[in-house]
């Protein structure tokens, strides 16, 4: 993008969001890790997420065209030769190009949504369809099994301990009595529940500007998940509503590990610096604070999916 022309701060911001969408739309890790934590419903929060992540998506496009079409130097047009594409050869593009993503998504997501099977067991059978795709392309090899499974184990290490010494603190926070004083902070908010549930929300996003959502899913959940239970809020809901707030932490320096991971990840010749990046994601924080607020008066958004799904 920035090599035709875009604003840096266009193209990162939009690569930075939509790029972390992937931590909420399914198969979200961020929804197996709280799931069980939560002792919610792993398959119930995931096709919960679905709506709020299209939602979101949509209205990352709504934004880019909107802007785009209001700044035309931001973002000039793809030249007309380029254009010049038959429909049905475009067409023909973009099936093949999703068909395989298709596939795999169904053989997880499917799976839990007609109650075959539940999400440890429908992860095995994604594995297995990535597998079996491998090698229909012809890429699969034991090198590269061995390169996947060792990755596997680092990043399964790196949650593990996050998720001790995370577990390690609560335990001690809770064994103070730290709990039961954080939660009639919370219940004694001014505004109700809905006052307490806006200073839940409002914790997590200032978390989200220091720690990186692993720990602050170890830390906050289990001392949130009785407090929505007892302010008798949707336990589904409540915990994708979680999530969707936990998609800032991403964008909220200084941690915000998006954009140091585009910043790493650009070319050094197209000069981007991390303030390109910080400028650009701006409008996307405000647009997921805004599908909260969206989400809170139709909550259906969320609770709707879970309701068709066949139980196992």
């Amino acid at each position: 993008m920035i090599k035709r022309g875009y604003s840096k701060s266009l193209a990162t911001g939009a690569v930075v969001a939509s790029g972390i969408l992937g931590i909420l739309i399914p198969p979200s890790v961020m929804i197996v890790v709280y799931g069980p934590m939560a002792q919610l419903s792993v398959g119930k929060m995931l096709f919960g997420a679905f709506v709020p992540g299209f939602i979101l998506s949509s209205s990352y496009i709504a934004y880019v065209t909107i802007r785009s079409f209001l700044q035309p130097n931001l973002a000039p047009a793809v030249p007309v030769e380029e254009r010049a594409v038959p429909f049905w050869q475009k067409t023909y593009k973009l099936a093949l190009s999703l068909g395989p993503p298709a596939i795999l998504i169904f053989s997880v997501l499917g799976v839990i949504f007609l109650g075959i099977a539940p999400p440890t067991e429908a992860a095995g059978c994604g594995a297995f369809m990535a597998i079996l795709m491998a090698i229909g392309y012809r890429h699969f090899s034991f090198a590269v099994l061995k390169e996947v499974m060792v990755t596997t184990m680092k990043i399964s290490g790196m949650i593990f301990l996050v998720g001790t010494m995370s577990f390690a603190f609560v335990g001690v926070f809770l064994g103070f009595g730290c709990g039961q004083f954080v939660t009639d902070l919370i219940m004694g908010a001014p505004g109700g529940k809905w006052g307490a549930f806006g200073l839940i929300m409002f914790i997590i996003f200032l978390l989200g500007f220091f720690i990186d959502w692993i720990g602050i899913l170890f830390i906050t959940v289990p001392i949130i998940t009785p407090i929505f239970e007892a302010l008798g809020f949707d336990p589904i809901w409540a915990a994708v509503m979680v999530c969707v707030n936990l998609q800032t932490s991403f964008m909220t320096p200084p941690f915000a590990m998006g954009i140091y991971i585009c910043r790493g990840a650009a070319e050094p010749s197209l000069g981007i610096v991390v303030m390109d990046i910080i400028r650009g994601v701006i409008p996307y924080i405000i647009i997921v604070l805004c599908v909260i607020v969206l989400l809170v008066i139709f909550p259906q958004l969320i609770t709707w999916l879970p309701g068709l799904m066949i139980e196992r």
